[in-house]
């Protein structure tokens, strides 16, 4: 059976609207008002995510800005990451639609084949390892592509996705990010360590673990190839036909009330 799903590509926004835009579609899904939407999107300027559930000290505020950057508080899980030189996605729909429905590792799985299928499609030699992490190594690390998750996109045992999922009444939110390019230790300098050394050991740490499309295929892939890859991987492993469309005038307008009411408000950005 074919799934028909909304397919929006938004221009570069900061981290506010963004985050604001994907919580502004899950509610007009759950009201019956939009399609399961697959939204793909970058960020300008460059922002700090942090998971639901991150402590707000882990940034360090000077750093951040000093490198004109901006930060921003996810409703998904996880732990920090720099956005800027990637491609985001976005899933969401409701939990009984057939590809989200199951809980969180049900549905994971489903869209991690998709994104497997999308980023093979780019020449990457990736694969998917069924992590098994413990809370305690989320908990020390502040940094998302250090930390193991399950159903992990990884090239060379070098992570290349970072997902993450909510599931509330609204429905179900996942969003993730793939590296096209560029220094990914440059989060280390965005966020609070003991010391110098401290900080090195963290960048040391992450080139290790984690890697970008360039530094795999030693050129460079840019976003519009990337949607297309992942556009590619979640008609073929999913079944879903895409309509490409523009937001609604009402979920624009949502999305700035909810801008101003929490994604660009301290109560929501530094309320852990």
């Amino acid at each position: 059976m074919t799934n028909h799903w909304r397919l929006l590509y938004t221009p570069p926004s900061n981290g506010a609207w963004n985050m604001a835009v994907d919580e502004s579609i899950l509610e007009h899904i759950h009201r019956g008002e939009s399609q399961p939407t697959l939204r793909l999107y970058a960020w300008e300027p460059a922002c700090l995510s942090l998971g639901h559930a991150q402590s707000f000290k882990d940034v360090d505020m000077t750093r951040l800005k000093a490198n004109g950057w901006e930060v921003v508080r996810r409703v998904t899980g996880g732990r920090a990451i720099l956005h800027t030189d990637e491609i985001t996605y976005s899933v969401t729909g409701n939990e009984n639609e057939e590809i989200l429905a199951g809980g969180v590792l049900d549905s994971y799985n489903r869209l991690s084949k998709a994104l497997l299928y999308g980023v093979q499609s780019l020449s990457l030699p990736v694969e998917v390892k069924e992590e098994k992490h413990t809370t305690a190594s989320q908990n020390l690390n502040p940094v998302c592509f250090e930390v193991p998750s399950s159903y992990e996109i990884t090239v060379n045992g070098k992570k290349l996705i970072g997902s993450a999922q909510a599931r509330k009444k609204e429905g179900v939110l996942q969003h993730g990010s793939l590296p096209l390019r560029g220094d990914l230790t440059r989060i280390c300098d965005a966020l609070v360590f003991e010391n110098e050394s401290a900080r090195q050991a963290a960048k040391d740490r992450l080139l290790a673990r984690a890697t970008t499309v360039e530094s795999v295929l030693g050129v460079e892939t840019d976003w519009e190839t990337a949607a297309q890859a992942f556009v590619k991987g979640f008609e073929a492993q999913l079944g879903i036909r895409f309509q490409r469309e523009e937001m609604s005038q009402s979920e624009s307008e949502r999305a700035n009330e909810l801008v101003k009411e929490k994604y660009a408000h301290p109560t929501w950005t530094e309320r852990i």
